[in-house]
C-alpha cells in the first residue's frame, strides 16, 4: 500500500460551495465525496457537511468545515499554470467574482478566503530567457501587475514596455 498525500483546506462552513466552485473551474476535476457530521457537535448540526473530498486535475484536496477557529491565509496558495491569456482571464475573473480580491504578481484571494496564483506558462519561459536583461525586464513587469498579462510581459522583455504600458492590469 502506498502513502497518499492530500492537502486539507480549513473552512468555517463553506467547504462544499468552495469545492463545487473549484471543480467547476478546473478541467478534469470532480467532487469525490461529501461526509456529514453524524451527531450534534460544536461545528454544526447533525447532517451538516463535515468535509468534501475533491480533485483538481491530478491533485487531491479535502475541504473541512472546522468552524471559525482557523482561517486560510496567503501563506499557502494553489498555483495554476495557464497555457494562454484566455485561461488566465477566465480563472481570474471567476475567482475574484462575488467578493474575491486581487493581489499582486498573479495572486488573488477568492470569496472563501483561499489564495491562488494564476500564472501564464509564458512567464516561466520569459523569466528563464538566456538573455538575463530580457528575463529581468519580464520579471520587473510582472512585479507591477495584478493579473498577469502575457502581451505586456513580452513587450517588457523586448524592451518596449513603455510603449504598451505594462500596468496593474
Amino acid at each position: 500500500m502506498s502513502t497518499r498525500i492530500t492537502t486539507c483546506l480549513w473552512f468555517d462552513t463553506q467547504a462544499e460551495p468552495a469545492a463545487r466552485l473549484y471543480t467547476s473551474l478546473v478541467p478534469d476535476s470532480e467532487v469525490l465525496g461529501v461526509n456529514h457530521y453524524g451527531s450534534e457537535n460544536e461545528h454544526g448540526p447533525t447532517g451538516s457537511v463535515l468535509q468534501v473530498e475533491f480533485r483538481l486535475g491530478t491533485q487531491h484536496y479535502v475541504a473541512l468545515n472546522g468552524g471559525p477557529h482557523f482561517t486560510l491565509s496567503p501563506a499557502a496558495s494553489i498555483q495554476v499554470y495557464c497555457p494562454d491569456q484566455a485561461e488566465v482571464d477566465r480563472l481570474w475573473d471567476a475567482l475574484t467574482a462575488d467578493g474575491g480580491e486581487e493581489s499582486m504578481c498573479g495572486w488573488l484571494t477568492d470569496r472563501f478566503g483561499l489564495s491562488w496564483q494564476i500564472i501564464p506558462t509564458r512567464l516561466a519561459e520569459l523569466a528563464g530567457d538566456p538573455d538575463p536583461e530580457r528575463a529581468s525586464r519580464a520579471i520587473a513587469a510582472m512585479l507591477r501587475m495584478r493579473r498577469i498579462v502575457v502581451a505586456e510581459l513580452e513587450a517588457a522583455a523586448d524592451g518596449i514596455a513603455e510603449a504598451t504600458g505594462a500596468s496593474d492590469a
